[in-house]
C-alpha cells in the first residue's frame, strides 16, 4: 500500500460481508469458508475484499450499532477448525445448535445466538483439558486487551437483567460502580470465561485469515460507523466521552438536518461525542479504536466521515432531526494524531456521500484520502453530477455500483425511469444485457483507483437478496450466498477477466 493506504495500483474488489458466506452452519464463518473465498479471489486476480463491520450485531442483526466496536462477533467462531486443533471434540460439534444447516439462504439470527451461546460452553468445558502453553497464551492476550473486561461484564449483565439496556439496570451497575463489577467478575467466573474464550478464537482465527490475505495478495477493506450505539459497553464504561448523563439520558443526539430526501432530516438516537473530554484526553479511545481496527484489516472506510469537520447535534428528547445545529469537530487534530500513530500511514477511505461542504473535502484531500462514487446515484439528469463516470476525475476514489444499503443493481435499473435508461443507453455502449454487468463494465471503465461490486451484482440477483433496506425492521442483515457452486465460480472468473481488460 502507498501513503494513504489506499491500494498501490487499479485494481477492484467485491463487497460480501462474513455473514454471507456459504458452507458452514447457521452463519459464514472466521474457517474454512473465509479461506475458500479468498482462494477464489486471488485466482480471479481480483484484489479486495471488503466486508461490514466485523462487530457483534444488535438485535436486529445490524452490525452498525453493536454493543462493542472493539469485539467481534462471537457468529463467526469456525466450530470445525476447534475440533481440529483439539479444542472442541467431535461430539462438541455434532449437538451445536444448527449442525446440519450448512445451506441455508437466510440467516437466523436467533439461531446463531443461540449456537455462538452453546459454543462458548462447550469451550469453557473443555478449557481444563487444554495445554499449559494455551492457558498461558491465552492469558496474556486477555491481558492486552483493554476494552475486553467492560466487554464481557456489558454482556453477562444485559443477560442477567434480561436484555434491558443499561441505563435500566440496578443503579450500581448502571453507575458503572468498580467494587460492583469486581464482584460480579468472582460471582460469574465461568460466563467471563466463555466470553473471553469466544474472542480470543475469533482473533486467533481472523488473524489466520489476515495472514492468508497478505500471502494471496489480497487487502482486507473493513468498515468503521462513525458513531457508536448508545446501549453499548463503550458508552456504559466511557461516559465523560459522550453527550450522556449519569442517568443515561442524551443530551444531544445524532443525525443529520432535513434535506431534499427527508423533510424531518434523519435522528439516529446514537449520542454525540464530548470532544472536549476527548481532546483533553489526547483522543486515546478513538486511537485505541483505530489501531484495533488496523489490527484486523488493511483498509477501513470512515462512514459518516463529515462528522469529523462539523456535526449535527439534536436535542436528546426531540423526536426529529429538525432542531439540531451544525457543531464543530475537532477531526483535523484526531486525524494528526492517527497519522503520526502509524508513521505516516492512513488507511483511511472517506464516505463522502451525500450533501458535502467544501470544508469536508479539504479535509479529505488534506489527507489524501479517497472518496466515494456510487453509480446508482449518478444518473438524475444533471450533467454536473459528480457520480457521473465523466464527472470522475482522478485515481483517488472507489467506485461502486452500489452500497449494501442500495437495492441491486438490477431491481434499481428495473425502476429507473424510461428517460434516464435511454439516455444511459445512448451514452454508454456495453456488451451485456445484464444491467448489472453493464454497470460493472461502466465503473471499471473509470479512473478511480479501486472499483467495487457487491456480490449480488456479480451475481444478477434482484431485490429478493438484498442485504439491507435502510429504515425498515426485519429481513435485512439476513441474506447468505446459498454455495460456491459452479456459477458464483464462473461469475467471479468473468469479473476477473472485466478487472484484466480494463486494467484493474
Amino acid at each position: 500500500m502507498d501513503r494513504t493506504g489506499s491500494p498501490p495500483s487499479r485494481t477492484s474488489g467485491v463487497l460480501l460481508h462474513p455473514t454471507a458466506l456459504p458452507n458452514s452452519p447457521v452463519c459464514g464463518s472466521f474457517g474454512s469458508p473465509s479461506r475458500k473465498w479468498l482462494q477464489l479471489l486471488a485466482c480471479n486476480g481480483i484484489g479486495v475484499w471488503q466486508f461490514l463491520p466485523l462487530c457483534p450485531p444488535d438485535t436486529t442483526g445490524s452490525p452498525y450499532s453493536s454493543p462493542s466496536c472493539f469485539a467481534l462477533n462471537p457468529w463467526f467462531v469456525d466450530a470445525q477448525d476447534l475440533v481440529e486443533e483439539g479444542f472442541l471434540s467431535k461430539n462438541d460439534l455434532e449437538i451445536l445448535p444448527g449442525a446440519k444447516e450448512l445451506k441455508s439462504a437466510r440467516l437466523d439470527l436467533a439461531l446463531a445466538n443461540e449456537r455462538s451461546d452453546h459454543l462458548g460452553l462447550a469451550l469453557r468445558n473443555s478449557w481444563h483439558y487444554q495445554s499449559l502453553e494455551r492457558h498461558l497464551e491465552f492469558e496474556e492476550w486477555r491481558k492486552r486487551q483493554e476494552w475486553l473486561e467492560d466487554y464481557v461484564a456489558f454482556v453477562v449483565l444485559r443477560k442477567k437483567f434480561e436484555n434491558l439496556p443499561w441505563w435500566k439496570w440496578p443503579e450500581p451497575y448502571s453507575k458503572h460502580d468498580d467494587n460492583f463489577l469486581s464482584e460480579l467478575k468472582i460471582s460469574h467466573e465461568n460466563d467471563f470465561l466463555e466470553h473471553c474464550l469466544l474472542q480470543w478464537h475469533l482473533d486467533r482465527q481472523w488473524q489466520l485469515i489476515r495472514s492468508l490475505a497478505k500471502d494471496l495478495g489480497i487487502l482486507l477493506f473493513g468498515d468503521m460507523p462513525f458513531y457508536v450505539s448508545r446501549d453499548s459497553s463503550d458508552v456504559w464504561g466511557n461516559r465523560k466521552l459522550f453527550s450522556i448523563d449519569s442517568h443515561g439520558d442524551l443530551d444531544f443526539q445524532s443525525g443529520v438536518p432535513p434535506d431534499y430526501f427527508s423533510s424531518t432530516g434523519q435522528l439516529w438516537g446514537t449520542p454525540v461525542y464530548f470532544w472536549e473530554n476527548h481532546f483533553s484526553d489526547n483522543f486515546s479511545w478513538w486511537r485505541s479504536r483505530f489501531g484495533q481496527q488496523w489490527n484486523q484489516v488493511d483498509l477501513l472506510r470512515l462512514d459518516h466521515f463529515r462528522a469529523l469537520v462539523a456535526y449535527w447535534a439534536v436535542p436528546g428528547d426531540n423526536i426529529t432531526a429538525q432542531e439540531g445545529e451544525w457543531i464543530e469537530s475537532p477531526g483535523e487534530e484526531l486525524l494528526k494524531l492517527i497519522q503520526k500513530d502509524y508513521e505516516g500511514h492512513l488507511p483511511l477511505i472517506a464516505e463522502d456521500l451525500g450533501l458535502i461542504t467544501d470544508e469536508v473535502e479539504r479535509l479529505r484531500d488534506q489527507f489524501n484520502l479517497s472518496g466515494m462514487k456510487v453509480l446508482q446515484f449518478a444518473f438524475d439528469g444533471d450533467p454536473d453530477n459528480t457520480h457521473l463516470p465523466k464527472n470522475i476525475i482522478g485515481d483517488s476514489w472507489v467506485v461502486y455500483t452500489g452500497t449494501h444499503d442500495n437495492p441491486t443493481t438490477l431491481s434499481w435499473w428495473n425502476d429507473l425511469k424510461k428517460e434516464s435508461k435511454e439516455d444511459i443507453n445512448d451514452n454508454y455502449h456495453h456488451q451485456y444485457d445484464s444491467p448489472s454487468w453493464r454497470f460493472i463494465d461502466i465503473g471499471m471503465s473509470t479512473s478511480a483507483r479501486l472499483f467495487i461490486a457487491p456480490i449480488q451484482d456479480i451475481l444478477k440477483l434482484d431485490d429478493a437478496s438484498r442485504f439491507n433496506q435502510p429504515g425498515t425492521v426485519g429481513n435485512n442483515w439476513i441474506w447468505r450466498v446459498n454455495d460456491f457452486d459452479s456459477f458464483l465460480i464462473s461469475s467471479l472468473k468473468k469479473f476477473g477477466q472485466r478487472s484484466l481488460h480494463w486494467n484493474r
